[in-house]
């Protein structure tokens, strides 16, 4: 099969992989219709690995058909049209099943592209582990393209908002604007916040959270205008979608008393110094992780089904596979408007 390889930094190849294959019972494999780049990807393209291995497949959003299955899967069948969640759990455990894969009791969280122990996902077709629990059938009124957003976009913005503890009538502020920000902030609406403030360094994405009703001060000045405009409370909520120690900094200075920042952005810093006297005074609560897919799924479905969330709306590229260097560059770069990367696998 053809899969996007990483090879070193800033060196994704098109590559012909073998074919994956059933490693257990409760396996199946999926033919990839379409996968998508996430903003946490480039922290693989930039170097920044999880492990030593190059030469594996990357990725981890995508959405397929069933086209095997080993004895042991019970819900799914051969010809299912299915969306692969970004988190992996064991699928038995009784933190998997009740959606909470990064609990999972027998510590087999994990995710899809980050090393050879787990293929990824830009590829032709990708062995899914524990594929009852880890895949599921694409629900009614929901397009490939919806449910591509859901496998990890959608979900992780959700759990950032719902993290965020907002409350009716908040104060919120979204920092970094991309796809996962842009989410987070309608997502905030829909729990009630009243008024939202967009922050990114890039003109066309502050244009986009208008386009939804963020207030998007200059990125330079955002913490005085908030000030200002708040008359000194700051932000109720504020949630974290880049994973930089400057841009996580900048959440925290954008916090009132008694708020609540959450990080969604993939940190990397292994020194950054938490302001904990700062935050102790302020009695602010500090929550950061990744999303366990499953969980956000039984909320958001009803919500995109209804039209509520249309998280479509932020793809703007559809490549062939072919194309994933040149969509890294792309991506990596923000250059021609690049939000939602998705390559297709029908092209």
């Amino acid at each position: 099969m053809k899969a996007l390889v990483y090879r070193g930094p800033r060196d994704i190849a098109f590559e012909t992989m073998k074919d994956p294959d059933l490693h257990d019972d409760r396996d199946a494999i999926i033919k990839v219709d379409k996968c998508a780049i996430c903003g946490s990807d480039l922290h693989i393209y930039h170097g920044e690995t999880f492990s030593e291995d190059t030469g594996y497949c990357v990725g981890h959003e995508a959405v397929g058909e069933v086209v095997e299955i080993g004895r042991g899967v019970r819900q799914l069948k051969v010809g299912d049209k299915v969306m692969i969640s970004a988190a992996v759990g064991c699928g038995q455990c009784r933190a998997c099943l009740a959606g909470v894969v990064n609990r999972c009791e027998f510590n087999a969280g994990s995710c899809y592209g980050l090393s050879a122990k787990l293929q990824g996902c830009q590829a032709e077709a990708v062995r899914v582990p524990a594929a009852d629990f880890n895949a599921q059938k694409i629900p009614d009124g929901i397009s490939l393209d919806q449910a591509l957003m859901m496998t990890d976009a959608l979900a992780t913005a959700w759990f950032g908002a719902r993290n965020a503890d907002i409350q009716r009538g908040a104060t919120v502020a979204v920092v970094g604007l991309g796809p996962i920000g842009l989410l987070a902030a309608e997502a905030a609406f829909i729990m009630g916040a009243s008024r939202v403030f967009g922050i990114d360094l890039v003109e066309e994405r502050r244009a986009a959270g208008r386009a939804i009703g963020l207030e998007t001060p200059d990125p330079a000045d955002a913490r005085a205008i908030i000030q200002e405009a708040t008359k000194g409370r700051m932000c109720d909520s504020v949630i974290e979608a880049v994973g930089h120690s400057a841009t996580i900094r900048a959440a925290l200075g954008l916090s009132g008393k008694r708020a609540t920042v959450s990080v969604v952005g993939v940190a990397q810093d292994r020194t950054f110094d938490f302001p904990m006297s700062k935050a102790f005074g302020m009695g602010l609560t500090f929550r950061i992780g990744t999303c366990s897919v499953p969980q956000e799924w039984p909320e958001l479905i009803p919500l995109v089904q209804s039209g509520r969330i249309k998280p479509e709306k932020y793809i703007t590229h559809t490549l062939p596979l072919s194309d994933g260097a040149r969509a890294y560059d792309i991506f990596d770069k923000r250059t021609e408007g690049a939000m939602k990367m998705v390559f297709d696998l029908t092209l």
